[in-house]
């Protein structure tokens, strides 16, 4: 492959994996709330979450889910009722100190935090149909198999999606950090996140594959 055209693909994942979206979002408001630690292993959970779609792309089951109506809607609503779930464990959180979010975040085992982050990248059907559409733009067919260019492409996809989260997570921590010295500001963080998460469970509700 050119290493010119792996460059621009780098250079266009970074900006849009920077873009705000469930995922980056998601990273942020754990992050802030909790722990860089909630925040990095989710991260890693998201970015696995992303092989799975870049063998879905590579080998044109994205296709499928694409022109399923019935596998979009069900993986598109499976996906809302967890941000309302995510929503609604936030909103249980209102009450809590610092100190008990604190505790409460470094109680989580790496497997949960993990798995959290897999689920909320799974359950987004758009990613795929996005694999399926970006992906191919930087393949050539005179570089070799297709699959297996896709699957690389989605390899460096994962990479810098890791490296940007991790960097979003350690720095919303720390402005975490500023917010926990305010009053009552840990009440208003967990307003805030539930917030996000239905407001983003509602936008998957509504989501459609042309959209």
């Amino acid at each position: 492959m050119d290493i010119m055209n792996i460059l621009y693909f780098l250079g266009a994942s970074v900006l849009l994996t920077l873009m705000p979206g469930p995922d980056i979002l998601f990273v942020i408001t754990e992050s802030i709330s909790k722990s860089q630690k909630t925040g990095i292993f989710i991260a890693l959970g998201l970015c696995t979450g992303l092989i799975v779609h870049t063998t879905a792309a590579a080998l044109g089951i994205a296709a499928v889910l694409y022109h399923s109506a019935v596998a979009f809607q069900v993986v598109k609503f499976a996906g809302a009722l967890y941000l309302f779930y995510l929503a609604w464990q936030a909103l249980r959180e209102r009450g809590n100190s610092k100190e008990e979010v604190l505790s409460a975040s470094a109680q989580q085992t790496f497997f949960a935090l993990y798995r959290r982050g897999i689920f909320m990248n799974l359950l987004n059907p758009k990613v795929s149909l996005f694999f399926l559409a970006f992906l191919p733009q930087f393949v050539s067919p005179r570089a070799g198999s297709v699959a297996l260019q896709m699957a690389l492409l989605g390899v460096l996809f994962m990479l810098q999606s890791l490296v940007v989260f991790t960097t979003v997570a350690l720095l919303a921590n720390r402005f975490g950090k500023y917010l926990f010295n305010h009053e009552k500001s840990v009440l208003w963080i967990n307003r805030a996140k539930a917030g996000i998460y239905t407001f983003l469970g509602a936008r998957l509700v509504f989501l459609s594959k042309e959209s």
